[in-house]
């Protein structure tokens, strides 16, 4: 089933099945096609998110077990929703590897374990796992590295005299505890997710791993399935045409972030992606091209030499087993062509170009592709093709988007900060090729991996359009931070959050620092500077000169903002695809990256403001956020109500001095409308006699409920709100 639309429910601490099941309720009134669940099998004891499964064979029983998860199935069908579930094919959790069952196992009997061949160990580095099963037993055969015993992700000094021997620093047994080391080289023996030494892989592409993994949740008879990171798999096309399989009516979309210009490969039997690439093509619809700051530096420079950081270090034991299966001994030729892909990753025979871009820096890389393509589902391709998109993520997502901050508004996943902004017809090329290749794909505008919210992203959009330099580089002088590029993000973070907390600025900002690596990290720390990061909030908060400018820019870019967020929603719930919804953002939302992003959603203030709605209440634009809960909610029931109307593409040019500053297109009856860059539309005077030219016929504004006459004036039009949704009586 494709649903009409999605709502993200992160599920966890406080969002188990039972709430959920009352939420639902709200969602069914709000126009929600598809209820759209975070992980749901059982997952390490206080996990925050459900990525860490450790039993794919069971229902969470932190969420409420396997019957609650039935009652709220059963509430959904009630209603006539959907049912769409995250799952994790490429890893599971081992934190405390005795919830595991799995792993545990495999750590008492090793290689001789029955489920061995379910993870992905390189079984000629062992012993690497080594059980500790009490307060004695285990202990001597850890191995000490140097002069600290690696105890799990913690490094324990180990005291003077204690070096070969028994280390009893590590007597820390509130329970039984894997022990694992890492050899003199900090080398691993099992591939992860990422770097994340907690997060083991599985062999899905073994038909009885499949099987194994997949049965409890295909039991469940839901409606669609989100495949999360499907680039970490060995043969992504393989498993999504297994499951296809398995599936074969469920609507599936993948976790694949897309460059700009990139298209899924067409043998993937999916819907589409989970909408990276529709949040980028939104949001920059409404940055001022105009308004670009100065460049300070190349970002493809930047990315690449964070991507070779990246694969030196964090990955060195991903490159360390692929050189191993060269004929020659070059790991620096492995990490150069790790590091030069354009994309993610290849998916061989599929997307050789990328590979051989990739590969055309020397001769030595040239041969290792070579090799590739000689075999290209042999294990140096694909050990190559996972660790490459791992390469890019941890090199380009998650430390060159930290330290390049020019415009944050846009370092998302998928997008590229060195493109300022989307024009109109680059907005309406990609809307109709969407339609035309994938109109059932997801589309997003926040997600539980964003870097910040759509509102931020809005707000920060309109601070395109007024000059902010002056004024940075005043405050910067004032109150900086230890780090330049930190500095710049905190005054973009502070303006396009405002009025966020000083502790939830002071985690932001010490997560944002740690990623980026320059003048701290997670792995080697500075104290000093973690402390002034710490102390940066309480210090521009308690400067009341400064503080009086923040707030006066603020205030001038706020309600472009609101006009900002209400266009971007409005384009993306009424273009191609299946728009989803991630929790709480029909009212503003101003979340930075997670965890800050998972905090409970106030649902009752959602219901309560909605039922005025019904009522009859046209909302003011202000801080209640209410007015995006209308247009969210008249736009999701048009769709769910009349799905007939959300096909085709068309776009629809207006006519007049202000034209550049609608943008506009029509479906199959419906028209969707909205402002566009309102500063600058302000200051040339408003809309004067600009005009939207629709075809003869009664037409009405289903978000205020008024009629529309044809060819109408925009000042009329858009008198309430700055977008409208135009129906054909």
């Amino acid at each position: 089933m494709i649903p009409s639309s999605t709502y993200r429910v992160q599920f966890g601490p406080g969002m188990g099945f039972d709430r959920a099941k009352q939420v639902a309720t709200y969602l069914h009134r709000l126009g929600v096609g598809a209820l759209y669940a975070s992980p749901l099998l059982q997952a390490t004891p206080g996990s925050t998110h459900g990525y860490d499964v450790t039993d794919p064979t069971s229902t969470s029983a932190g969420l409420g077990g396997a019957v609650a998860r039935e009652v709220l199935q059963h509430r959904l069908r009630e209603l006539g929703m959907g049912f769409v579930v995250d799952i994790v094919p490429n890893h599971v959790g081992i934190s405390i590897p005795q919830a595991n069952p799995w792993w545990w196992d495999v750590l008492r009997h090793g290689r001789e374990s029955a489920h061995a061949a379910k993870f992905d160990i390189d079984w000629s580095r062992a012993p690497i796992l080594v059980p500790v099963l009490g307060d004695e037993d285990g202990l001597d055969q850890l191995t000490v590295d140097g002069d600290h015993l690696v105890y799990y992700e913690h490094i324990f000094p180990i005291a003077p005299g204690t070096a070969g021997g028994t280390p009893r620093e590590v007597h820390d047994r509130q329970h039984y505890r894997l022990a694992h080391w890492r050899t003199a080289n900090t080398d691993l023996n099992y591939r992860r997710f990422f770097d994340i030494t907690t997060l083991a892989a599985v062999r899905v592409e073994d038909p009885e791993v499949f099987e194994a993994t997949h049965r409890e949740v295909l039991s469940w008879g839901v409606d669609g399935l989100r495949i999360d990171h499907p680039d970490g798999l060995s043969d992504p096309g393989g498993y999504l045409r297994r499951l296809r399989e398995a599936a074969p009516e469920a609507w599936i979309v993948v976790e694949k972030i897309l460059g700009v210009g990139e298209s899924l490969p067409v043998s993937w039997p999916v819907a589409g992606t989970t909408g990276y690439d529709a949040l980028r093509e939104v949001c920059g619809l409404f940055i001022d091209p105009s308004g670009e700051p100065p460049n300070p530096s190349s970002l493809q420079f930047l990315e690449d030499h964070c991507k070779v950081a990246a694969a030196r270090t964090l990955l060195r034991a991903e490159v360390r087993r692929i050189n191993a299966l060269l004929p020659f001994d070059d790991e620096d030729t492995v990490i150069e062509l790790l590091s030069m892909f354009p994309v993610y990753r290849s998916y061989l025979p599929e997307g050789r170009a990328a590979l051989e871009q990739a590969a055309s820096t020397s001769p030595q890389a040239a041969e290792i592709a070579r090799l590739m393509l000689a075999d290209p589902h042999g294990e140096l391709a694909t050990r190559v093709q996972q660790t490459s998109g791992m390469v890019m993520a941890k090199g380009v997502e998650d430390t060159a988007f930290y330290r390049y901050n020019r415009f944050v508004a846009l370092n998302e996943v998928g997008g590229d900060p060195s493109r300022f902004g989307v024009s109109p017809a680059e907005f309406h090329a990609a809307m109709q090729a969407r339609e035309a290749g994938s109109p059932a794909t997801m589309t997003a505008l926040s997600t539980h991996d964003t870097k910040r919210s759509e509102d931020v992203r809005a707000r920060l959009a309109a601070l395109s359009e007024v000059e902010f330099e002056t004024a940075f580089a005043r405050w910067t002088q004032a109150r900086p931070l230890p780090e330049r590029s930190l500095t710049r993000l905190g005054w973009q973070t502070l303006v396009g959050t405002y009025p966020i907390s000083a502790d939830r600025l002071r985690e932001y900002l010490a997560k944002a620092a740690k990623e980026a690596k320059v003048a701290t990290s997670w792995v080697d720390g500075n104290p000093e500077v973690d402390k002034a990061i710490a102390a940066w909030p309480d210090d521009v908060f308690g400067d009341a000169g400064l503080m009086a400018e923040v707030t006066e820019l603020v205030d001038r870019i706020t309600p472009a903002g609101w006009s900002n967020s209400l266009g971007q929603k409005l384009m993306q719930l009424a273009g191609p695809g299946v728009p989803d919804v991630y929790q709480g953002t029909e009212l503003w939302d101003f979340s930075l990256v997670d965890p800050d992003n998972r905090r409970p959603v106030d649902f009752e203030q959602r219901a309560a403001l909605l039922a005025r709605v019904d009522d009859g209440w046209l909302p003011d634009i202000d801080a209640s956020g209410a007015a995006k809960l209308l247009v969210t909610t008249r736009t999701l029931r048009l769709r769910r109500d009349r799905p007939e109307l959300f096909t085709g593409y068309r776009p629809v040019p207006a006519q007049g001095p202000a034209a550049e500053h609608v943008t506009a297109f029509a479906r199959n009856g419906v028209v969707a409308v909205c402002t566009r860059l309102p500063i600058g539309l302000d200051n040339a005077g408003g809309w004067r006699d600009t005009v939207l030219p629709l075809p003869a016929g009664e037409w009405t504004d289903v978000i205020t409920g008024r009629p529309v006459a044809a060819n109408p004036l925009l000042s009329e039009l858009l008198s309430s709100y700055p977008v409208a949704l135009v129906v054909r009586s």
